[in-house]
């Protein structure tokens, strides 16, 4: 490691000689000093040196990659992946689903799948084999869901065609980037996949449909998630009533008051008789009227 002097120094020079255009991308010496910076233990001298870094661009990717893969010093490698953020070079995707998947620290992981979302399309397949894989923790399948829902409306025709796999993580992970979609630009296509995968076979995946309507609060839905109030399922009738909750709708009130009759179950019964409370308050009339 360099000390505080010398990083400063080091900083001062580089970024004159960015500002001047006379920077050697090809001092892989130099670079190699650079990613070392990227340890200091001052926090503002670690943004500086990944935002020069970030100013370099790809000459810089190989050197970050090695670091994330192999730097001893954990704050090293928590930086060089938010700078392959700032750099978002594709070349570094294989690098950073490594670190997702195999660094002990869980900020590497965190900063490793950030990197990855910023990549956008190119990182949707590999994000989507790590949901699909039965040896993944769901942690890992937690941040690879993520990154496709923030990568979102630059996937979807990807994400679309998605919905007919095999795995119920994929088309759970699907159903929440789809919803960022809809959210983002609201479009028919969108709202309709989600209302079909409240028939999926997967519990969850009907879950986060439900879900997902409820905080789009789409109306259209209603009728479709009034149904799911007679599922089989206990957790897909609790997701029905949350959603028709959040949606907001008055005419919601007499479906949920005639599920509430036909329930058994005390956890969904408590749930349903929440979401009429809700709806009920909407509608109370001013104290004046």
């Amino acid at each position: 490691m360099l000390a505080q002097k010398e990083v400063d120094l080091l900083l001062d020079r580089v970024g004159e000689q960015i500002t001047q255009q006379t920077f050697s991308a090809n001092d892989e010496q130099l670079l190699e000093q650079m990613v070392e910076c990227l340890g200091d233990s001052r926090g503002m001298v670690r943004l500086r040196c990944a935002q020069t870094l970030g100013e370099i661009g790809k000459p810089a990717t190989p050197v970050l990659i090695e670091a994330l893969a192999q730097h001893e010093n954990v704050i090293v490698r928590r930086s060089a992946a938010k700078t392959l953020t700032l750099i978002a070079d594709h070349s570094s995707i294989p690098a950073l689903i490594q670190a997702l998947l195999n660094d002990e620290d869980t900020v590497v992981k965190g900063s490793s799948v950030g990197a990855l979302a910023r990549m956008g399309e190119a990182a949707v397949p590999v994000l989507l084999e790590i949901l699909a894989s039965p040896e993944n923790p769901e942690s890992t399948k937690g941040h690879a869901a993520w990154a496709l829902a923030f990568i979102g409306v630059e996937a979807k025709e990807q994400l679309y065609q998605e919905i007919t796999s095999e795995s119920p993580e994929v088309r759970c992970a699907v159903i929440g980037a789809i919803a960022k979609v809809a959210q983002e630009q609201p479009e028919e296509r969108a709202f309709t996949f989600i209302i079909n995968a409240l028939g999926d076979d997967s519990e969850n995946v009907r879950c986060e449909a439900a879900s997902a309507l409820g905080n789009l609060a789409y109306r259209a839905a209603i009728p479709n998630l009034v149904e799911l109030l007679s599922h089989d399922h206990v957790e897909s009738r609790k997701a029905a009533a949350l959603a028709l909750m959040k949606i907001g709708e008055p005419t919601a009130i007499a479906s949920l008051q005639f599920a509430l009759s036909q329930e058994t179950e005390l956890a969904v019964q408590t749930i349903i008789k929440l979401a009429i409370s809700q709806l009920e308050k909407h509608y109370e009339p001013d104290d004046w009227e």
